[in-house]
C-alpha cells in the first residue's frame, strides 16, 4: 500500500518496457471470431449432399447437351448461395455493429507522466489510474484508494457495487471477484465510486474474462435435430433415387432399346424422386425466420437454433440485467418508527420520512455516479424539490471516507450565511449505530427491522445526522454526536414485462429457471415478484458443490431457483437439465454466463448490456433485452417449424405423382408422360413459390397453449407421412386417369401430355391450399392475409397458359393446343383431388385433433 509520498515518485513503465511486453504477451484484448468469407460460405454451401446433388444433376443435363434445364437448375443454386451469403453478411455485421466502437480508455503512468491511451495497449506491470465511471481495462491490484467502489456484477451476477482497498498480504488474500474490502480489480468491471491507482497484473485472456473464454473452446456445438432428420433422410433418398434411375435405363434399353429415352426418363425419375426443394425450404425458412426475428429485436447467430427454439422446455435466466433492470431503485423506508413502502410510480412522500431522505442525500455526492446514490438523489427531487430539504446552494467542506474499519462515510457541509455545519453519514447499518452510539436495547429493536427489510432481498443503508458549531473539524467521524434518523433499502427493480412474459412460457410448458450469483432471500423475493413457480425450493452455490451429478440431475427437476452460482457452476446446472432429456435456451449478458450459454442448446444473449464474449457464444441475440422477445422467439420458432412441416409435406405430396407418373408407362407401356423440362418447370416456378407461401403463413391460433414438441419428434412423423403420401397418391390417380382416358378415347400423345400436365398443376396448387392451414379450412384460411398466394396462384396459371398457347414453348414441352371443355375437365380433376383432406380437417377440428402433432 502506496503513502502520498510514494504515490506522487511512480514513474511506471518506459516505452522499452512497453514494447517488450506488447511483443512478448499480445495486445490487451479478447480474440474475437473471424468473418466468415464468400469463398467460405459458398463451400459450406456445396458442402450440403443435396446441393452436390444439384450440382451433379446440372452436370449431368450439360453433358447430354439440354443447356436450358442445365442453367436453370444450377442457376437456382447460385440463387441459394447468395440468399446464404446476404444472411451471413447481414448477421455478422449487426454484430460488429454492437461491438463497442473501440477498446474502454484508460489512464496510466508511463515515464513519470499521466497518459491515456487505448485499453488494448495496456499491458502487464503498466500503472493505472481510475476514478469514478471509468471502465477497468485489466486485471490488476490496487497500490492505493480513496472510497473506492467497482460493480462487478460482470462476472458475478451481483449489481451492487462491491468496496475495494488495498492490501499489504497480498499472499494471504484469495484473488475473486465479488466481496468487500478485496484489492483485486478485474477488467470490465466498472469504477461507481472514489478512485485509486493499480498495477496491472493480468492482459487479455489471462484475465478472468479470458479464462472464461478459454472455457468456451472445449464446448462444442451440438447439431439440430432437424439437420440429422433432413441428412438422414436425403441419403436414403439419393440411394434410392440412383437404383431406380438405374433400374429404368435399363429397362428401357433391354426391353424397348431405346438407350437414350431410358437415360431421359431415368433422370427423369431421379429428378422426380430427388427433393431439390428441401435445402431451399430450409434455407428461405430459416433465413427468412431469422429476418422476421430481427423485425422483433432478435439477431440470429446460427439461423439452425431457430428450429430448435421452439422445443424449449426449460428457459434458464439471469436475474440481474435480465429479469431485473440493474438500476437499483428506493423500495423501503423506515424513520426510526414506521415503515413506508415507496414506489417509482408515486408522486408524493410523507412529511415525516422528508428529513430521511434529505440526509441520505447529504451523505451522498451531488452528482452521483453510484446507482444506490442516484436512486435516492431521484427520490429526493421528486419529492422534496420545493421544500427546504434541498440544499443545491450548501458547500462540502469535508468528507470523512468509508474504511475497513468503519463502514460508513460522513459529508460535513457549511450552511450558508451562519457558521455552523451539518454533518451526514451513511453506511452498514452496524456501523451507523456505532456512530451514534446506541444503547443495545435501541440496537437490538432496529436489528429486527433490519431483518425484516433483509428478508424482502433488500440492500439496506443506515442514516444519521449531526450539528457542529466548533472551530476545528475532528479528524473522526465518531467525534460527531450523531443522531440516527433511520434506514433505507434499495431493490434492483423487476422488468415490468418480465411477469406477463413468465406467464405466457407457462401457457406454453416452457419452466423458467433463475441461475444468479445474488442472495437466497433476493433470488425468491424476485421470483414470487415475477410468478415463477416452486420459489420455496432453492439451490445454493456451496449446495452445488457438494452434489453429485446424479443428484444434482434429479434436484434440479423440481428447482427453479439457484442462487450463489459461479460460472463453472451454471454450466453444471446447463448440462444437468440436459441429461434429463430438457431441451434448454440459456439468456444472459455477463460473461459469467458464456459458457452456459454455449453449452445450452439455444444460448440467447442480450446485445445492450451484453459482452463480447456472451454475444459470440450464444445463438440468438436479443437486441432490447427485453424479456419478452425471448417469448416470442418462442412463437416463430414454432411457427418456424409448423410451416415448415406444411412444405415438407407438400413436397412429399407434389412428389408422389411426378415420381408415378414417370415411372408408370415403363410399368403399364403408356408413352414418355413427363420429360425433364416439365419436372423443371414444376421444380423452378411452383415449388420454391409453394415454400414462400408456407414460410409467410401467420402461426396457428393454439401455438403458445401447446407443449414444447419432443426434440426427438421427427419432421416426417407417421401421421404426416401417411396424409402427405395421401394426397400425393390422390393426385397421381387424377393425373393418370386423365392421361390413359384422353388416349383410349383417341386423343393423341401430346393432347393426353399436355391434360395430365394441366390435371398436376391444378392439384399442386390446391395441395398448397389446403395445406396452408392444418386445423382451419380453406376459406377460414383464405382470409388471413399471405400476398405470396396470389403471386404464386396467378404467376403460376401465366406461365402455363404460356407453355399451352405459345406455340415454340408448346413445341419444347410436347404439348398440344388445348380447347375450353379439355381445360375446365383437368381444372376439376385436379381440385376433386385435394378436395377430401378439408373433410379431414373437418373431422379432426370435431375430435380436437391436431394433424400436425405426430
Amino acid at each position: 500500500m502506496l503513502s502520498e509520498l510514494e504515490l506522487k515518485s511512480l514513474k511506471g513503465l518506459s516505452d522499452k518496457d512497453v514494447a517488450e511486453r506488447l511483443e512478448r504477451y499480445g495486445c490487451n484484448e479478447l480474440p474475437s471470431s473471424k468473418k466468415k468469407g464468400i469463398i467460405h460460405i459458398i463451400l459450406e454451401v456445396l458442402h450440403e449432399p443435396m446441393f452436390m446433388l444439384l450440382v451433379a444433376c446440372g452436370a449431368i443435363y450439360l453433358l447430354l447437351g439440354d443447356v436450358r434445364e442445365a442453367a436453370l437448375l444450377l442457376g437456382f443454386v447460385f440463387v441459394i448461395m447468395g440468399i446464404t451469403i446476404y444472411q451471413e453478411n447481414k448477421t455478422e455485421n449487426a454484430l460488429e455493429a454492437l461491438r463497442d466502437l473501440s477498446s474502454p480508455r484508460a489512464l496510466v503512468i508511463r515515464n513519470g507522466e499521466q497518459k491515456r491511451i487505448a485499453g488494448r495497449e495496456v499491458v502487464l506491470d503498466d500503472i493505472f489510474i481510475v476514478r469514478e465511471g471509468d471502465k477497468i481495462p485489466a486485471d490488476g491490484t490496487l497500490l492505493w484508494s480513496m472510497n473506492l467502489a467497482a460493480d462487478e456484477s460482470l462476472l458475478t451476477g451481483e449489481s451492487v457495487p462491491v468496496r475495494k482497498c488495498p492490501s499489504d498480504k497480498l499472499e494471504t488474500v484469495i484473488s475473486r471477484p465479488g466481496g468487500d474490502d478485496l484489492p483485486f480489480l478485474y477488467s470490465g468491471s466498472m469504477i461507481t465510486c472514489g478512485q485509486g491507482v493499480a498495477k496491472v497484473t493480468s492482459v487479455g485472456i489471462s484475465t478472468q474474462i479470458g479464462k472464461i473464454g478459454k472455457a468456451l473452446q472445449s464446448i462444442k456445438e451440438e447439431d439440430t435435430t432437424l439437420k440429422k432428420e433432413t441428412g438422414r433422410l436425403v441419403k436414403k433418398i439419393f440411394v434410392l433415387a440412383i437404383a431406380l434411375c438405374f433400374l429404368v435405363v435399363c429397362l428401357y434399353g433391354f426391353t424397348r432399346g431405346e438407350w437414350l429415352k431410358g437415360v431421359l426418363a431415368g433422370i427423369t425419375l431421379a429428378m422426380a424422386l430427388l427433393p431439390e426443394e428441401f435445402p431451399v425450404v430450409l434455407t428461405i425458412f430459416l433465413a427468412l425466420g431469422a429476418w422476421r426475428m430481427s423485425k422483433k429485436n432478435v439477431l440470429t447467430r446460427r439461423v439452425a437454433a431457430i428450429e430448435t427454439l421452439g422445443a424449449a422446455t426449460v428457459l434458464c435466466s439471469d436475474k440481474t440485467g435480465t429479469l431485473t433492470q440493474n438500476k437499483m431503485s428506493i423500495k423501503k423506508l423506515f424513520n426510526c418508527s414506521d415503515f413506508h413502502e415507496w414506489s417509482v410510480k408515486a408522486e408524493e412522500l410523507p412529511e415525516e420520512f422528508h428529513s430521511l431522505v434529505e440526509y441520505g442525500i447529504l451523505a451522498s455526492k451531488k452528482d452521483p455516479f453510484d446507482p444506490m446514490e442516484k436512486a435516492l438523489a431521484e427520490l429526493g427531487y421528486k419529492t422534496l424539490i420545493n421544500t427546504e430539504h434541498i440544499h443545491e446552494d450548501w458547500p462540502l467542506v469535508e468528507e470523512y471516507a468509508l474504511s475497513k474499519e468503519l463502514l460508513a462515510l460522513s459529508h460535513v457541509w457549511k450552511i450558508p450565511g451562519k457558521k455552523d455545519y451539518v454533518v451526514s453519514a451513511k453506511g452498514a447499518p452496524e456501523a451507523v449505530f456505532d456512530l451514534c452510539h446506541l444503547r443495545a436495547d435501541e440496537i437490538q429493536k432496529y436489528s429486527e427491522k433490519i431483518n425484516l427489510m433483509a428478508s424482502e432481498g433488500l440492500r439496506i443503508l443506515g442514516v444519521a445526522a449531526s450539528n457542529f458549531d466548533g472551530e476545528k473539524l475532528p479528524s473522526s467521524q465518531h467525534d460527531f454526536e450523531f443522531k440516527f434518523m433511520g434506514l433505507i433499502g434499495w431493490a434492483d427493480p423487476v422488468r415490468e414485462t418480465v411477469p406477463a412474459a413468465i406467464g405466457e412460457c407457462k401457457t406454453a410448458g416452457i419452466r423458467v429457471a433463475m441461475i444468479t450469483g445474488d442472495y437466497s432471500a433476493t433470488a425468491q423475493n424476485i421470483a414470487r415478484q415475477i410468478g415463477l413457480e416452486n420459489p420455496e425450493e432453492v439451490i445454493t452455490g456451496p449446495e452445488l458443490e457438494k452434489l453429485e451429478p446424479s443428484a444434482l440431475a434429479e434436484r434440479v427437476k423440481r428447482t427453479n431457483i439457484f442462487a450463489r452460482v459461479v460460472p463453472e457452476q451454471k454450466l453444471l446446472i446447463v448440462n444437468a437439465l440436459k441429461a434429463n432429456g430438457e431441451t434448454v435456451a440459456m439468456t444472459g449478458d455477463g460473461v459469467n454466463d458464456a459458457p452456459a450459454l454455449k453449452a445450452a442448446h439455444i444460448g440467447v444473449a442480450m446485445g445492450e448490456r451484453g459482452t463480447d464474449v456472451a454475444r459470440e457464444s450464444s445463438s440468438l441475440v436479443l437486441l432490447d433485452d427485453d424479456f419478452t422477445s425471448i417469448v416470442a422467439a418462442v412463437k416463430m420458432g414454432r411457427r418456424v417449424f409448423d410451416n415448415l412441416k406444411k412444405a415438407m409435406a407438400y413436397i412429399i405430396s407434389v412428389h408422389v405423382p411426378i415420381a408415378g407418373i414417370s415411372l408408370l408407362p415403363i410399368i403399364v407401356g403408356w408413352p414418355v408422360v413427363l420429360y425433364p423440362v416439365h419436372v423443371v418447370f414444376l421444380e423452378l416456378i411452383i415449388d420454391p413459390a409453394c415454400s414462400i407461401i408456407f414460410e409467410a403463413e401467420e402461426a396457428e391460433d393454439n401455438i403458445m397453449e401447446r407443449k414444447p414438441r419432443d426434440p426427438s419428434e421427427p419432421l416426417f412423423g407417421k401421421r404426416m407421412f401417411m396424409l402427405s403420401l395421401l394426397q400425393g397418391a390422390c393426385s397421381l390417380l387424377a393425373v393418370a386417369g386423365i392421361f390413359a382416358y384422353s388416349l383410349k378415347s383417341g386423343g393423341g400423345e401430346p393432347e393426353a401430355r399436355t391434360l395430365a400436365f394441366i390435371t398436376l398443376v391444378i392439384s399442386n396448387l390446391g395441395i398448397i391450399l389446403v395445406n396452408r392451414s392444418w386445423t382451419k379450412n380453406i376459406f377460414a384460411s383464405m382470409k388471413v392475409k399471405n400476398p405470396a398466394i396470389a403471386w404464386v396462384v396467378s404467376g403460376t396459371l401465366f406461365f402455363l397458359g404460356l407453355v399451352i398457347y405459345v406455340p415454340s414453348l408448346r413445341d419444347v414441352f410436347h404439348f398440344a393446343f388445348m380447347h375450353a371443355n379439355d381445360i375446365l375437365l383437368a381444372l376439376s380433376l385436379g381440385v376433386v383431388s385435394v378436395a377430401w383432406f378439408e373433410i379431414i380437417k373437418f373431422i379432426s377440428h370435431i375430435r380436437h385433433v391436431e394433424l400436425l402433432k405426430d
